[in-house]
């Protein structure tokens, strides 16, 4: 008789590992079976090599449940003042995010789990958000062309700055920045600009057109409104600039610009911002979705992705990402932007806030704002008080003087946080979660600062009147899409009828190589909502922010050990940012050992193009090392090159396990060889996944590495954003970790300045990863990372004798992912690898990544997550899909009409009455049996990409003509 079971062991505190990795551990012993490993140790020792193998995970705590791990964060949310309101500005402003959108969007893994929308047909819906958030910045700020979001605003400001160097074609290397720009944008440009050596030369606003004039710079940058609060025309300032032959870079508020003349109509030629107040909680910082918009000579030198209009081969209109020659996947290193991750998922907030409450909505908010600091004002000068300036939108900046002090202190006393902006002068940011009882107590505390008597609200006449110069007097969000959807079922049917239109994770696996689309779990997206994690401004008192500092400092300290470093920093907000980053950490250890003159980057060709792009953004110099035929670095090139640039060598940026899939053998003798050039190893952390547990980028000899908590670490990619990219650092480098300006507490002081806006980045998706960690331990994580590299051999191996499998390890294993040969296909058939992306969406897959590394390939990593009867379907789909291209190199089907050729297909072309295709219907719609159980449509046809970049158009208006010319026929 077995013994009495204790409450230990009956409260499986590995529960959470065993949900999180798909396969049960019968289909595990039957997938090692079929790969022909003995264990999963067994797989993982003839995968890595031994020469690396090995990881201390020993100082993770042990497992929680999802229980208990979101009854600790619900502990840490807590310690956090969320009843204390902070009306600090800066960029950052409480916001009311309406309850339809909350649970439809922010909670619903239809959207959060969706990848970045490079298979269009079946990305429409989140298109179709998208193009509604561009229609939605192109409006407000009077420019024709937005993109689709950017990190937040002072990454947008950096952008733009780098944008403006390129189109004046570097006539000038000095910027000149209004010294009424937010502190922290100014610290994002300073750290952009010096690696390049421009010169940021602070103007005065008074001196801002003698600036000009005397520094001719290639860039003016404005903001509007000041962060002080003061509105004021632009337009002098702008032609300042102008006819010293640069262009006019504003940052701007977007609630502001529905009563405020658009930036555009004074002549701007570059209008960014951040749409955080738009219905996205401040969250500590992030994330947000910020803004890009620009004239129309710009639009090809934008950064970020930008959703246009074009047509399918049906000839509706079906949206696409636009432009793409622009982005560093195409320019690699003469690209001006790294940018790789954008904000999607909240730039749908964003967007969808502005379609609930449409134009007069936006404006009733932005007035009821105004007139409350208008009211405050008032009191404040009842009071015996100045205001600093006449014109405000929503903040005021009130001269205390002497009792500065005894204002923030009085305020924050009865629950307010306000901004200290000099020695005598403290500014009150007004936002839509005031309400008038919160704005009688702020009258009070200015009485009881005074001594005089509170007035009461009927008591106030409204001060600082705008001048007419600078109010709106066009119409802005004129499409229908932001005047139809003002119901709550009205929205709730929009939002759910875009959801469908869509694939994510809650549909069926995205078996994309190097994204890695792990599972989400429900636990760990619960506490991102928890109002003591989205209620705190990034520049709150750091007393006020103890639960995000010590949730934090623990992250911090578990990546530390799982990568072997030192020190971690988490403010890199994507992980471009995170090569950003590490590359100056490098650069900085450069300098301060007095080796600045060390510039070059070693770069593999197989690289992400965001490395070559990241390095020349740090003021680095590239050489491409070259590949071997089985995709390894090439190590005698390796050493070639060291050779020829030891002397300046900075840094050697490497993929591992490579970017072709495969576990390097000779990894360490390529750190060794960089080290003793006097180079440091900058790992790039894409393939993290294959790594947890088994080894580590510290072990294996790797200075920085940037980790992508979107891929390895469960936080979702959001339909193309957000991300978190930290790096981790070996001891030499702490020291050079970036820091913040407005929170000690963000960096050391010895580091070089901020990436970021906000001093931790993303912070508010944090919890996360924390939870992720928190619960599998150290056995889960090592175990997902070893059913990781089983679930790829698997399909490897079932898949081999239909696709040629490119790249092997040394025992003939891959890693985390493999890549199938498609490009014998297109000889034999006329099959191109788009055609085989294109079918599998008829069978309710997304396609793998597509022609990356190599042209011509599906780059396939399943991941730990997703069960086997999941791979299964994946691999019939796949085995389907090579009988028909076989059909057609045999000629049983026709080269120009099959199902390959014409897919995706779509419910209406189905069921139509005409078919005059040689394959029949079901063939076309249901080719195997498992896809009439769980069909799923694609919206649109095959989208026209050359025909979408020759007829450029991002907004509603092409999507509203064609509904409605297609209503007026069904009339």
């Amino acid at each position: 008789m077995n013994s009495p079971a204790t409450l230990l062991e009956l409260e499986e505190h590995d529960e959470f590992a065993r949900r999180h990795i798909g396969p049960s551990p019968d289909e595990i012993a039957a997938m090692l079976t079929v790969v022909g490993a003995e264990s999963l140790a067994d797989l993982a020792a003839r995968t890595v090599p031994g020469a690396i193998r090995g990881a201390d995970l020993s100082a993770l705590p042990p497992p929680v449940t999802e229980a208990e791990v979101i009854a600790e964060l619900r502990e840490l949310a807590g310690r956090n003042r969320a009843d204390i309101k902070s009306l600090i500005g800066l960029g950052y402003h409480g916001t009311l995010v309406p309850p339809v959108i909350l649970r439809n969007v922010l909670e619903n893994p239809g959207w959060y789990t969706a990848y970045t929308p490079y298979q269009a047909e079946i990305a429409q819906g989140r298109l179709e958000a998208l193009v509604n958030f561009q229609t939605m910045v192109c409006d407000l700020a009077g420019l024709p062309v937005a993109n689709a979001s950017l990190l937040d605003e002072g990454t947008a400001v950096a952008e733009a700055m780098a944008m403006a160097h390129g189109a004046t074609r570097g006539k000038s290397d000095a910027i000149v920045v209004a010294a009424d720009l937010h502190p922290q944008t100014l610290a994002v440009v300073r750290t952009r600009a010096e690696p390049h050596g421009w010169r940021v030369h602070v103007a005065a606003v008074a001196d801002i057109a003698t600036a000009c004039a005397a520094e001719k710079p290639f860039a003016l940058v404005l903001q509007y409104p000041g962060t002080t609060g003061e509105v004021r025309d632009l337009t002098a300032e702008i032609a300042a600039a102008k006819a010293a032959g640069g262009l006019a870079i504003v940052a701007a508020d977007p609630l502001s610009l529905t009563l405020l003349k658009p930036p555009g109509e004074m002549g701007a030629d570059i209008v960014v911002g951040s749409t955080q107040r738009f219905g996205v909680p401040m969250g500590y910082g992030g994330p947000h979705a910020a803004f890009m918009a620009v004239t129309d000579p710009l639009k090809r030198l934008m950064p970020g992705r930008l959703v246009g209009v074009s047509v399918d081969a049906a000839g509706a209109p079906a949206m696409r990402l636009a432009l793409q020659t622009r982005e560093q996947h195409i320019r690699r290193e003469k690209a001006t932007s790294n940018i790789c991750t954008a904000q999607v998922l909240l730039a749908v907030m964003a967007g969808m806030y502005a379609v609930w409450h449409g134009p007069e909505g936006l404006r009733r908010i932005a007035r009821r704002v105004r007139l409350q600091a208008r009211l405050l004002g008032d009191a404040a000068q009842k009071a015996g008080l100045t205001l600093r300036h006449e014109g405000f939108f929503d903040t005021i900046a009130i001269e205390a003087g002497a009792r500065a002090d005894t204002l923030m202190t009085a305020a924050l006393r009865r629950g307010f946080n306000l901004r200290r902006v000099d020695a005598g002068c403290v500014a009150v940011a007004m936002d839509e979660t005031v309400t008038r009882a919160d704005l009688d107590v702020l009258c009070a505390v200015v009485a009881e600062v005074t001594g005089t008597a509170p007035a009461s609200l009927g008591m106030l006449s409204p001060a600082g009147d705008l001048p007419e110069s600078v109010r709106r007097l066009s119409p802005f969000m004129t499409a229908a899409v932001f005047d139809s959807h003002h119901s709550e079922h009205g929205m709730l049917r929009y939002l759910k009828s875009l959801e469908d239109k869509d694939v994510a994770l809650n549909r069926s696996m995205i078996p994309l190589g190097s994204c890695t689309m792990k599972l989400n779990a429900t636990a760990e997206m619960i506490p991102v909502t928890f109002p003591g994690f989205g209620n705190i401004h990034p520049f709150a008192p750091v007393d006020q922010a103890a639960g995000y500092i010590a949730m934090i400092r623990q992250l911090e300290s578990w990546l530390a050990k799982i990568t072997g470093f030192a020190a971690v920093s988490l403010q890199p907000n994507a992980g471009s940012q995170g090569e950003y980053a590490g590359l100056l950490a490098i650069r900085a250890y450069h300098q301060a050992r007095g080796e600045g003159h060390r510039n070059i980057c070693l770069i593999p060709s197989s690289a992400h193009g965001t490395n070559p792009a990241s390095a020349v953004m740090a003021g680095m110099q590239v050489v491409v090392v070259g590949c071997d035929r089985d995709g390894n670095v090439d190590v005698a090139d390796l050493h070639t090159k060291i050779a020829q640039h030891g002397a300046n060598l900075s840094a050697l940026m490497v993929t591992y396990p490579s970017t072709h899939g495969v576990f390097e053998a000779e990894i360490k003798e390529i750190c060794a060889a960089v080290h003793a050039a006097g180079g440091q190893v900058y790992m790039d952390g894409a393939n993290m996944n294959a790594q947890v547990g088994l080894t580590s980028p510290g072990g294996i000899g790797a200075d920085v590495c940037h980790l992508n908590l979107h891929k390895t670490f469960c936080i979702p990619h959001g339909g193309g954003g957000p991300g978190v990219g930290p790096i981790g650092v070996a001891a030499h480098l702490a020291p050079h970790l970036p820091n913040h300006p407005m929170l000690a507490e963000a960096g050391p002081a010895t580091g070089f300045g901020p990436v970021s806006a906000a001093p931790f980045g993303s912070a508010s998706i944090l919890p996360i990863s924390y939870a992720y960690i928190r619960m599998m331990g150290a056995e889960g994580l090592t175990r997902a990372t070893e059913v990781a590299i089983l679930s790829a051999n698997y399909m490897a191996k079932r898949l081999e004798a239909h696709f040629p499998v490119l790249y092997r390890g040394a025992n003939g294993m891959v890693a985390h992912e493999c890549i199938l040969d498609c490009r014998g296909f297109q000889q034999g058939g006329g099959v191109l690898v788009e055609d085989i992306a294109k079918r599998l969406q008829d069978y309710g897959f997304h396609a793998p990544t597509m022609s990356w590394p190599v042209a011509g390939t599906l780059m396939v990593e399943p991941t730990e997550s997703e069960p086997k009867a999941e791979l299964d379907r994946f691999i019939d789909a796949m085995v389907a899909i090579r009988a028909e291209i076989r059909a057609v190199e045999q000629g049983r089907m026709d080269k120009a009409d099959n199902p390959l050729k014409n897919a995706p297909h779509t419910a209406a072309e189905v069921i139509a009455d005409a078919w005059s295709h040689p394959y029949t219907r079901e063939q076309a719609a249901f080719p195997l049996p498992f896809v009439k159980a769980r069909k799923y449509w694609p919206p649109v046809k095959r989208v026209d990409n050359v025909y979408g970049d020759r007829n450029l158009v991002c907004s509603c208006a092409p999507l509203e003509a064609y509904a409605n010319q297609h209503q007026i026929a069904a009339e």
